[in-house]
């Protein structure tokens, strides 16, 4: 279980506040106005920010002095962050060796976890030689291989389009059901939520609410959701 107790973030005039939980295996959408901390609390989640009070907490441990790399969780961007020289299978391998100094076994986690993502045999092509979608799919290739019980997704596949922004939600429910991850997935699309979300945090007026179920949140949303929505 994530614990988020207490937490007060300071950035100049920015302020945000969290006290909740996530409970093991759900899948928690995270929707609210732009600017108002949804990226800036996976953030401080994975480790890249500390707060200013409070404590982040993983099945009671107190993980809020911990390296993002110590930390079990895996995150992806808005933009992949894939390396343009390297190969899809070494843009994998990255989330487990950032040397790529991968051993026979490491070698064979990448190629699965590529036919997981429907990319079996596509190992050696280059970003460049992918199309729009079987980017995304490396990216979450890479998210996979880490094999982390937490995982953490900043607007990853808002580049794409409907169907094919679709389609790798329901890869990624499907993905999440095998392994049992627990998803926070940052979108600005509340059918996003719909489509994958269990639960939804609202952030907004500085602070991260407790996460609700998705359906009646969004068929009935408070004034700062309404608002949001329009």
């Amino acid at each position: 279980m994530l614990t988020l107790e207490g937490i007060s973030i300071v950035q100049g005039d920015f302020r945000l506040s969290a006290d909740f939980s996530v409970e093991d295996s759900t899948r928690v959408a995270v929707i609210g106005p732009s600017g108002a901390g949804k990226s800036t609390l996976l953030s401080l989640i994975a480790g890249f920010l500390e707060p200013v009070a409070g404590r982040v907490l993983w099945n009671d441990e107190d993980i809020t002095a911990t390296a993002p790399g110590a930390r079990p969780a895996a995150m992806l961007f808005q933009d992949n962050n894939l390396f343009p020289h390297l190969s899809a299978a070494q843009n994998v391998g990255l989330g487990l060796r950032p040397d790529l100094r991968l051993s026979g076994e490491d070698t064979r986690r990448v190629e699965e976890a590529l036919a997981r993502v429907g990319l079996a045999g596509y190992g050696a092509r280059k970003p460049s030689a992918l199309s729009g979608g079987q980017q995304s799919r490396v990216a979450l290739a890479r998210v996979l291989v880490q094999d982390r019980p937490l995982v953490l997704l900043d607007e990853p596949f808002s580049a794409l389009g409907p169907a094919l922004k679709a389609e790798m939600l329901d890869l990624l429910a499907e993905l999440l059901d095998e392994t049992g991850a627990t998803l926070l997935m940052v979108s600005h699309d509340p059918e996003d939520a719909r489509r994958v979300a269990q639960r939804t945090i609202l952030v907004a007026d500085g602070a991260a609410l407790a996460p609700q179920d998705t359906a009646p949140l969004l068929d009935n949303p408070p004034p700062a959701l309404k608002a949001y929505l329009g």
